[in-house]
């Protein structure tokens, strides 16, 4: 199956006080399709533990249009991307049910509510060490030119963005310890907890009265129970949005608040990055 698709209404608990999909409930439905698909396929987390491998998300992009409501229905799509020399790059998009046609192939021409792109590295379970993901490519259809967000070449195999390092030195961080139900299955953080710390660190408002968000998150080292990890907020202006990326027309416009977030273990000079994120919205 070259597209995979899941049909759902939007629940109350993946709502906010707005009535619409939050970002952390989007990864949460972008997750569950990409590893429904990847059992689909051959490569989900039973035959990659036989091989002594396991699929760890690196980076994730998602632009969300317009939000879906409570209880409206609508369709999640995933599709493999193909591979590049270190990462297995998989799209996703979300429609109102109504809407979609050609759900299994190409790409379709009905409005998109949510656009997402992610970067995946396939990890040797014991060393903990990357692999060239080319041997669990074998498997995936490559989907050439069916492209959820533009890219910079034209397989659309390229990665979302490596985020810039940014000063925080003015912040003063929020500890956020890793409880029982931020583990998952791996044994660490769960990808989709992260959205929900940065969500944690917004006033509620500027989250309810968004319309639109733009979301890239890099996952840079994993997180274990009981862990302490300092989380950082500091704005970010317009003029620092880059115009000449291929990605400018997939974030909100006008941008009316933009935000860089960094978790960090540990603390000072010592301090390292667990993960990376920038988020804008309008």
């Amino acid at each position: 199956m070259n597209i995979f698709n899941e049909e759902s209404a939007v629940r109350f608990g993946d709502i906010d006080q707005s009535d619409s999909l939050t970002i952390a409930s989007t990864f949460d439905l972008f997750q569950e399709a990409a590893i429904n698909h990847a059992e689909i396929l051959g490569v989900g987390r039973e035959e990659m533990k036989q091989s002594g491998n396991v699929w760890i998300l690196s980076r994730l992009s998602v632009f969300m249009a317009c939000r879906p409501l409570f209880k409206e229905k609508i369709i999640t799509r995933t599709w493999p991307r193909s591979t590049n020399k270190l990462f297995a790059i998989r799209d996703y998009d979300i429609h109102y049910s109504a809407d979609i046609s050609g759900r299994e192939n190409g790409p379709c021409s009905d409005n998109v509510l949510v656009r997402g792109r992610s970067a995946w590295l396939v990890v040797d379970i014991e060393k903990r060490r990357p692999l060239r993901p080319q041997m669990a490519a074998e498997k995936l259809p490559p989907n050439e030119g069916i492209n959820a967000l533009p890219g910079e070449n034209l397989q659309g195999n390229d990665p979302p963005p490596s985020l810039v390092t940014r000063d925080f030195s003015a912040t003063e961080p929020i500890l956020r310890r890793a409880c029982y139900s931020d583990i998952d299955y791996n044994g660490h953080v769960n990808n989709t907890r992260y959205i929900q710390w940065i969500q944690d660190l917004l006033d509620p408002e500027i989250l309810n009265h968004a319309k639109q968000i733009r979301l890239d998150i890099n996952y840079l080292a994993e997180v274990l129970y009981g862990e302490t990890i300092g989380l950082y907020l500091s704005a970010v202006t317009a003029e620092d949005i880059n115009k000449d990326s291929p990605l400018y027309r997939q974030t909100p416009l006008p941008c009316t608040a933009a935000h860089a977030i960094e978790g960090r273990r540990g603390s000072g000079a010592e301090a390292v990055p667990v993960f990376r994120a920038e988020l804008r919205m309008g």
